[in-house]
């Protein structure tokens, strides 16, 4: 079985991400989708709600699961024994950041990380953007996952 996660902090889970799940389950048979704690970040929603948000985007996929971790990215794949973590790119901003994560992963433990390039529709589309406009009291609905209310 080929099993990958797919990390982030989801604050919230987009289209975008979404998009991202949905593609990389063309490649893995099951993605278990890690909404890391990251303490130097604030962020919006809770980890409750942001752990409910992604289960009902995908509640009719039996194979994406759902976990949060406090640990290292890495150590949390190997706790739910996959062999891939699936990352998103949106620019070529974020490339050398996940270059440079990868590769440290692979050198500590073998496991690979497959990216894949964000649809150009959901590109400019971000966490912070979302955030960004709730503040401000707009709609985000349309990005956000189908079944996915606020």
């Amino acid at each position: 079985m080929k099993r990958a996660i797919f990390p982030g902090t989801f604050d919230p889970f987009t289209i975008g991400h979404y998009s991202i799940v949905q593609r990389g389950l063309t490649f893995f048979d099951e993605i278990v989708i890690g909404i890391g704690l990251n303490q130097s970040k604030k962020t919006l929603f809770t980890i409750d709600k942001r752990l409910e948000m992604i289960q009902q985007a995908f509640k009719d996929e039996p194979r994406v699961k759902v976990a949060s971790y406090n640990s290292l990215t890495v150590d949390f794949a190997l706790s739910v024994q996959a062999d891939f973590v699936l990352r998103g790119l949106r620019s070529v901003g974020d490339f050398e950041y996940e270059r440079t994560v990868a590769d440290a992963n692979r050198k500590l433990t073998g496991i690979e990380t497959v990216i894949l390039l964000t649809e150009s529709e959901y590109s400019y589309i971000s966490s912070t953007v979302a955030r960004d406009l709730i503040s401000y009291g707009k709609d985000i609905s349309a990005f956000l996952p189908p079944n996915v209310k606020l």
